[in-house]
């Protein structure tokens, strides 16, 4: 089966922080991921696809107790080294058996977990996504659409099988409308009570 992380040329560990550091020193907002997901006023988070850390960074500093999870060691390599007080697990988001210890208020899955996954594997990341989370907790996602690629309408029939219901989406982290086609998605689902 085909692994689109793997095959990507994403960089990895300190070079892919080095792309967001030159972005805030720029003065761009970095951390519009964390900030909608703390707008939802969440107590446990789970930051799955973690990569470096960043996002799980950023909403341990706003006060959330965060666990970090990712399948790619030398990401946690990195997120390990910024930050060794966070919990940082190396798992695979697709597997049935992993476990993170816990649920969680809310699970964020940022920079284009869901494309990143195994093609065909969305709907277990989905359903693990939905297991981990508390009765009425938000699976928090946002990704890059692509013409033939996963996209909301399969997004949001893997989430109903999940017993996870549309909450809100839009094109942007800082919540601009969505319209389809549309480029980019950020996604709120509920878990049913």
């Amino acid at each position: 089966m085909p692994d689109p992380w793997q095959e990507s040329d994403v960089p990895r560990g300190a070079a892919y922080d080095r792309r967001f550091d030159e972005l805030a020193s720029a003065g761009v907002d970095v951390h519009g991921e964390a900030a909608l997901v703390d707008s939802y006023g969440p107590g446990p988070v789970l930051d799955a696809g973690c990569g470096t850390g960043r996002v799980a960074m950023e909403l341990s500093r706003r006060g959330h107790v965060v666990v970090g999870v990712d399948v790619d060691p030398a990401m946690l390599d990195a997120a390990r080294a910024k930050a060794p007080g966070l919990s940082w697990v190396e798992g695979d988001l697709t597997d049935p058996d992993f476990d993170p210890g816990r649920t969680f208020d809310t699970v964020v899955m940022a920079g284009n977990v869901l494309i990143f996954v195994p093609p065909g594997t969305e709907g277990r990341a989905i359903a693990n996504a939905a297991r981990w989370l508390v009765p009425g907790g938000r699976l928090v996602t946002g990704y890059s659409i692509r013409p033939g690629g996963f996209g909301p309408p399969a997004h949001d029939a893997l989430a109903a099988r999940s017993g996870l219901a549309l909450e809100d989406r839009w094109s942007t982290w800082d919540r601009r409308p969505f319209a389809p086609p549309g480029r980019y998605a950020v996604s709120v689902h509920r878990r049913e009570a």
